[in-house]
């Protein structure tokens, strides 16, 4: 008689519902919106710079269709008029209203800094691409001429350019986009040149990637945000430039409304009638502020190596306890 043979199968093994691991999310397909423009108006001076921004803006609009007063309507019997509710900020030299002049000014500064903003960017970027992404003879030629051109400074192309063509707002759009496109072609050069000998593009390179794919995948991305960042300070830098050339005569003429132009003229009313020379005074200065802060927070936001600075900073800080993720 033969004894049947018995194994003993073990019991399956249930886990409960907390022990069982956790289930990795799903990534959906749906694009995401960037994370900079949050952490932009987070800051304090992103909100600041973007707040100048948009008062510089909306003065602009509402300056081309409505002002309290003629902007260039002089009347000699309320020249040198104290601020009152008729003129809230008085009246100049030749009895014109500061403020709608002051309102009119902001479309000036408004077209100074985005004519030089146009300027500084095709310029900056033809040099750059030509000194980083061609041949050697021609990157030696574009380098010598970069060196030659970062040589005259901003006053130096307005006059050569007002001798030819006169003063006029073209002449300071055309100075301050020459100068800092040639400043911004250095940098973006170097910038080009790093992320270029980089493991990922040369691997891309390898792989048999095509020029075209490799700058939009990989080089614009890299260099994008430090090419906007130095943009924004040309605008506020083009603020500036046009008060100071206006104050030498080659910038706005007579007959533009421009916030140099009346910081110029009621330059001599500074003891008799300050109002006059404040109004100008502080509008550049609050753009300038602005525009500038706009740019530090933008380069905070989007510059990557900062991020990480600011990350390591953090889990560095003694007695602070860091989570780490599964």
């Amino acid at each position: 008689m033969s004894v049947p043979l018995v194994i003993d199968r073990p019991a399956p093994v249930t886990e409960s519902a907390d022990e069982l691991p956790a289930t990795p999310p799903v990534r959906t397909s749906r694009l995401t919106a960037p994370s900079w423009p949050r952490e932009l108006v987070r800051r304090p001076i992103g909100a600041f710079g973007l707040a100048t921004i948009a008062v510089i803006l909306v003065t602009a609009v509402i300056s081309a269709l409505w002002t309290p007063h003629d902007p260039f309507y002089a009347n000699p019997y309320r020249r040198l008029q104290p601020p009152s509710p008729e003129f809230l900020l008085g009246t100049d030299s030749l009895g014109r209203d500061v403020l709608s002049r002051l309102m009119a000014g902001s479309a000036t500064a408004l077209y100074v800094a985005i004519g030089s903003l146009v300027v500084a960017a095709i310029v900056g970027l033809v040099l750059a691409v030509l000194s980083s992404l061609t041949t050697v003879w021609l990157r030696e030629s574009v380098a010598v001429i970069v060196d030659v051109l970062i040589a005259f400074p901003t006053l130096l192309i307005a006059m050569l350019l007002a001798t030819t063509y006169g003063g006029s707002l073209l002449v300071v759009a055309l100075s301050v986009g020459i100068a800092s496109g040639v400043g911004i072609s250095r940098i973006i050069k170097n910038e080009i040149v790093r992320v270029d000998s980089t493991d990922y593009v040369l691997a891309a390179r390898a792989a048999g990637v095509g020029p075209v794919r490799i700058i939009v995948d990989h080089l614009v991305p890299n260099v994008g945000a430090l090419f906007i960042v130095l943009l924004s300070t040309t605008a506020a830098f083009s603020i500036l430039s046009e008060a100071g050339l206006s104050y030498l005569g080659y910038g706005a003429p007579s007959n533009t409304v421009s916030w140099g132009r009346m910081l110029t003229d009621a330059q001599v009313l500074i003891t008799t009638s300050p109002e006059a020379v404040i109004a100008p005074g502080v509008a550049i200065s609050l753009a300038v502020l602005g525009l500038t802060l706009f740019g530090d927070a933008l380069r905070e936001a989007t510059d990557p190596r900062l991020k990480r600075g600011r990350v390591r900073a953090r889990t560095e800080q003694p007695g602070k306890k860091v989570s780490r993720g599964a």
